[in-house]
C-alpha cells in the first residue's frame, strides 16, 4: 500500500488542475472571463491559435503587449513590469459580426474579436487566457451568450 498513495495523490492533484483550469477564475458577471492554466506559454498558446483556426477562423493580427510595453517603458516612464510574456490575438467570424449587426448596427465595433494570453511579471507558473464579454445594442441576447460560449468554448479546448 506505501505505493498506492503517492500515486493516489497525484492522480487527485493532477484532477484538481485540470478542474481549475476548465473554470473561469472570475464570477459570471464579470466584464472579462480569465482562466489560469500551467506555466507552458507557447504551447499553449499554439494551443490558442488552433482552437481558432480549427473553428475555420482566421488570426488575422496578434498585439504584443509585452514587447510594446518593454520597448516604450523608457520613453514613457511607465517602468514598471507587468507581464513576463502577453499577447492579444484578433479573429473574426463572419456568422457571428453577422449576427451582431442584425441586432444593431453599431455592434460591428466589437469586431474583432479577441482572446489574451499572458503571464504575470515574476510568475512563469502560471498562464492565464482571458477574454470580454460582450455587450451589445439592439436584441441581442442570444448573440452575446452565443459568443461567449464560442470564445469560451476556444479557452477551452486550447487548455486541453
Amino acid at each position: 500500500m506505501p505505493g498506492k498513495i503517492p500515486t493516489l495523490l497525484f492522480l487527485i492533484a493532477t484532477a484538481s488542475l485540470s478542474l481549475a483550469a476548465d473554470n473561469p477564475l472570475t464570477s459570471l458577471d464579470s466584464p472579462i472571463v480569465i482562466y489560469q492554466a500551467g506555466g507552458d506559454y507557447e504551447g499553449l498558446r499554439d494551443n490558442l491559435e488552433d482552437a481558432i483556426t480549427g473553428r475555420g477562423m482566421i488570426v488575422t493580427n496578434t498585439l504584443h503587449i509585452s514587447q510594446m510595453l518593454e520597448r516604450t517603458a523608457g520613453d514613457t516612464g511607465l517602468s514598471t513590469k507587468i507581464y513576463e510574456r502577453a499577447e492579444s490575438l484578433e479573429f473574426c467570424s463572419i456568422l457571428y459580426s453577422y449576427r451582431m449587426s442584425l441586432a444593431h448596427p453599431a455592434n460591428m465595433a466589437t469586431c474583432p474579436l479577441t482572446i489574451s494570453i499572458y503571464q504575470k511579471a515574476g510568475d512563469r507558473e502560471h498562464t492565464y487566457l482571458a477574454f470580454r464579454r460582450p455587450r451589445l445594442l439592439g436584441k441581442s441576447a442570444d448573440v452575446e451568450k452565443a459568443i461567449v460560449r464560442l470564445l469560451g468554448g476556444i479557452v477551452e479546448e486550447a487548455l486541453e
